[in-house]
């Protein structure tokens, strides 16, 4: 340690733990604690050193607001008390606001319509990660829900189209349709259909009527890019 870390603690020291006569009828310690460290102790019990609130602009501000001061909507004071002992009275009021849409929502969320798309071998082994991309787009002109996917196992050049109807009084008809880019991008009809297979790194929607994707060729050579296509919804 420097000379100059030795004074800086014993200007602490000194500043801080000097015996305070006033304090002796208190339960706890004869002398000043820090005044930092006594808010966060996990403790119930007062400060030890509450903080002057005079001249603080905001309390004022709340002694002279008639509405303010007794308003419901402000979050209590307690200025002899902890930090720790605020977060759990905070934490209280936050899980009672919260409990009653939870309740609410919970009830209102139900299975509307189940569609197996693969089945997983019964061993006990790890299941492969077969679901990949999924991304999520609502139309909310035609109140359609749509999900892109694609499943690894099934075949990489595919991606995956789920429709789902968002207003319950309509009868649009729930769907999932399957895109294969395969070989589709071959200059001529001479390129076999094993030499230029797409499959997707990535999709999501660009509005409403287009999907943007990311290809790239299964068979890796030097010289092949990706190729980024916009694709008509219709």
């Amino acid at each position: 340690m420097t000379q100059k870390d030795i004074t800086f603690v014993a200007d602490f020291l000194t500043e801080h733990f000097n015996e305070a006569p006033e304090l002796y009828n208190r339960k706890g310690k004869y002398f000043n604690v820090e005044r930092v460290g006594q808010y966060l102790k996990d403790e119930d019990d007062d400060l030890v050193s509450p903080p002057n609130t005079e001249g603080n602009q905001w309390f004022n501000f709340l002694k002279n607001s008639t509405h303010l001061k007794e308003s419901p909507l402000l979050f209590p004071y307690y200025p002899e008390k902890s930090l720790h002992f605020v977060k759990r009275q905070m934490e209280g009021v936050i899980d009672q606001c919260l409990q009653k849409p939870a309740d609410v929502i919970g009830k209102s969320v139900y299975q509307a319509v189940c569609m197996p798309l693969y089945k997983t071998s019964q061993s006990e082994d790890a299941t492969p990660q077969l679901f990949k991309l999924p991304f999520l787009w609502n139309d909310k002109t035609s109140n359609i829900h749509y999900v892109l996917f694609t499943i690894l196992e099934n075949s990489i050049s595919k991606i995956y189209i789920l429709r789902r109807n968002t207003d319950t009084s309509r009868s649009v008809s729930n769907g999932i349709l399957a895109v294969e880019f395969g070989n589709f991008l071959n200059n001529s009809i001479n390129e076999s259909s094993d030499s230029r297979c797409y499959s997707c790194l990535d999709a999501h929607f660009y509005d409403d009527e287009t999907v943007t994707v990311v290809l790239k060729e299964s068979v890796e050579q030097e010289g092949k890019e990706r190729v980024l296509a916009q694709l008509p919804l219709s």
